[in-house]
């Protein structure tokens, strides 16, 4: 053990990461198999699945689409009138790359997995590098070890989804707030934005981020080209956040086609709900869930309440938490009030509290090899839970990933 500890020191950290990560994805792609050959006629994939079904199921069609096809310049409505499900919700950075690999190496279907598994890698090497001056190279070398093993969503990094690139974006983002490399930030943000929702975190977050070199400018030297910089980028990123809802706009000829076009997905879950304020999809799951789970509504209500203040105690005072540095900190934050804005918990909650994977630092910090191998195997049997319950049944409202 001692010797195998010694030899994976002295490696390069970008050759480990490489043979940790081509490990978890023979393992993940030894769950998708089995996924496939669990799938029944129940399942969406049918009793015939295969790898290549499950790798391009669910959101990845939808990809597929846009890069076959583009954008509908007219809205599609349902029975009622209503604006339906349309590729506007999706954005166009991971469509426009996979389809170009996709002309070099033969078809969409074959380079989504290939692109999503690259940004994947390349996201670890960067989390690696965003953690490691922080906790040292063990604890961030154990937590790209838990981003890319472990959790029900590490499966994401070779589906045809674009949650890896994102990743990648965000973590290149937070690397330059971390360094102060704050030109990198007018290359990463634009790409973050156009890639899947959430600039708008990353704009609260840089206005959260000044505000502390403000008030710590005594301590913490504030020059006048970082307080240019952290507001010129806070504003790019609530620039390109509402962008798209207006690129949308202006190519379907309505203004609200993009919020229209969000809600249509909440629509299937709750019905006509009128439109969109913000926290309000919070209330209308805890509402739902409560009628399906059998128990009171403000139980639910209470539950989330007190994850919110558990979680913002972990912010603000848990010591391992704290040791992952200030943007790590109101990063999380910033994106958790995000989601409790604009999200209707439900099936896809698990995939969109990926970004949060920086805090898997805190997690990797305790030295027992126990904890950590503990938690690398619970993650990787809640990786193995997410395949079966989404792929391998995939036959309710409850299984879409």
């Amino acid at each position: 053990m001692r010797s195998l500890r010694r030899a994976a020191i002295a490696l390069p950290p970008a050759v480990a990461i490489a043979l940790m990560y081509l490990l978890s994805r023979a393992v993940t792609t030894g769950f998708l198999l089995g996924a496939a050959e669990l799938s029944g006629p129940r399942s969406r994939f049918g009793a015939d699945a295969t790898l290549g079904t499950l790798t391009m199921g669910w959101d990845a069609q939808w990809y597929w689409l846009i890069a076959f096809s583009g954008y509908p310049a007219e809205l599609p409505l349902d029975a009622a009138g209503h604006v339906a499900q349309n590729a506007w919700a999706f954005m166009p950075v991971y469509p426009v790359i996979t389809g170009a690999v996709g002309w070099v190496v033969g078809g969409f279907p074959v380079a989504a997995p290939l692109v999503s598994a690259t940004a994947g890698y390349l996201a670890c090497l960067v989390l690696f590098a965003l953690l490691g001056r922080r906790i040292g190279r063990a604890a961030a070398m154990w937590a790209v070890a838990f981003f890319s093993f472990a959790g029900p969503m590490a499966a994401l990094f070779q589906l045809g989804y674009a949650e890896s690139l994102f990743q990648l974006w965000l973590l290149l983002a937070l690397l330059a707030v971390e360094r102060r490399r704050w030109w990198w930030l007018y290359l990463w943000i634009p790409l973050m934005a156009f890639t899947r929702p959430g600039v708008l975190a990353f704009s609260l977050m840089l206005a959260l981020y000044g505000i502390w070199r403000w008030l710590r400018r005594q301590h913490d030297d504030l020059q006048p080209r970082e307080i240019a910089h952290v507001v010129a980028s806070g504003l790019l990123a609530a620039a390109c956040g509402f962008a798209w809802p207006v690129i949308t706009g202006i190519v379907t000829g309505d203004p609200g086609a993009y919020l229209q076009t969000e809600l249509a997905w909440r629509r299937s879950w709750i019905g006509d709900h009128g439109g969109f304020v913000p926290f309000d999809g919070t209330m209308q799951a805890a509402v739902l869930w409560s009628g399906i789970w059998g128990i009171p509504a403000w139980v639910c209500l209470a539950g989330l309440a007190a994850i919110v203040v558990l979680a913002t105690l972990l912010l603000v005072a848990d010591r391992r938490v704290r040791r992952l540095g200030v943007p790590i900190r109101l990063w999380s934050a910033a994106y958790v009030l995000y989601l409790l804005a604009v999200f209707f918990p439900q099936s896809s909650t698990f995939r969109l509290l990926v970004p949060l994977s920086p805090l898997w630092g805190a997690v990797a910090l305790p030295r027992a090899l126990w904890w950590r191998i503990s938690v690398l195997v619970l993650g990787i049997a809640a990786q193995w839970w997410w395949i079966h319950t989404m792929y391998a049944l995939g036959s309710s409202f409850a299984q879409i990933p």
